[in-house]
């Protein structure tokens, strides 16, 4: 993949608002702008930066969801820009460099990168690595977050629902079926999509309704677990 010569550097680059917005943190202009380009490309929101100081400048005033980070940067190097970033911040990390060895790639682990990426390297590989990354990142927040529902609220990690403080009791299958809202809220979902298969399709809506009472202060006019006519359901949190 080869940079036009006339290309003109911009800081911010990227398809959609609600893609993920990703900070490439490299002193070398040429890659910054390929790997600007071609994730752009892919769907990601670009915003780039030349070395540590200008990154933090860009880390005040914005949030991202991943950051690239290159180790061998003049005046503060990625090694130390991401312990820094670490102890205040768990946003994922994946690191570029030039040097491959074991001992290199050991040190942005332990300084709390999340994956490393020697240089030269396949544009389609970064990408793969990008999009794991992103994905176990949100595995994790789902995991650990505690889901408001009004007078209840949601454990993820633990599947336990307590309503004003006291634990309610939930079958294996309506843990399971809160799992699912719990990665996808906001989103609506068929019967479908909350089953293993057709067969237990039926059972949805049954399973729907027990939870409601468990939920809802009016299961009859649910406020979190909405039905969407024709379509299925979504969980809509505080």
């Amino acid at each position: 993949m080869s940079v036009p010569a006339e290309a003109t550097e911009q800081n911010t680059i990227g398809p959609d608002e609600d893609a993920p917005h990703i900070l490439v943190i490299d002193d070398d202009r040429r890659i910054r702008e390929l790997i600007k380009r071609y994730l752009s490309e892919n769907g990601y929101r670009i915003t780039t930066a030349e070395n540590a100081a200008e990154a933090r400048a860009r880390l005040a005033g914005l949030t991202f969801d991943l950051l690239v980070v290159d180790v061998m940067m003049p005046g503060e190097s990625g090694l130390e820009l991401t312990a820094s970033l670490r102890r205040e911040s768990s946003v994922p990390i994946l690191m570029l460099t030039a040097r491959t060895e074991t001992e290199d790639r050991i040190a942005g682990l332990e300084r709390g990168a999340d994956d490393y990426l020697g240089k030269p390297f396949e544009p389609r590989e970064l990408l793969l690595r990008i999009a794991t990354i992103l994905r176990r990142s949100k595995a994790q927040a789902a995991r650990e977050e505690d889901i408001s529902l009004g007078e209840a609220r949601f454990n993820v990690a633990r599947g336990e629902l307590k309503r004003n403080g006291e634990v309610v009791r939930l079958t294996t299958r309506e843990v399971q079926l809160m799992r699912i809202f719990a990665t996808q809220m906001g989103k609506t979902l068929s019967r479908l999509d909350l089953c293993e298969d057709e067969a237990a399709e039926r059972s949805i809506d049954v399973q729907i309704n027990r939870l409601r009472r468990k939920i809802e202060t009016d299961p009859r006019n649910p406020l979190y677990l909405q039905t969407v006519r024709g379509e299925g359901y979504v969980l809509i949190p505080d």
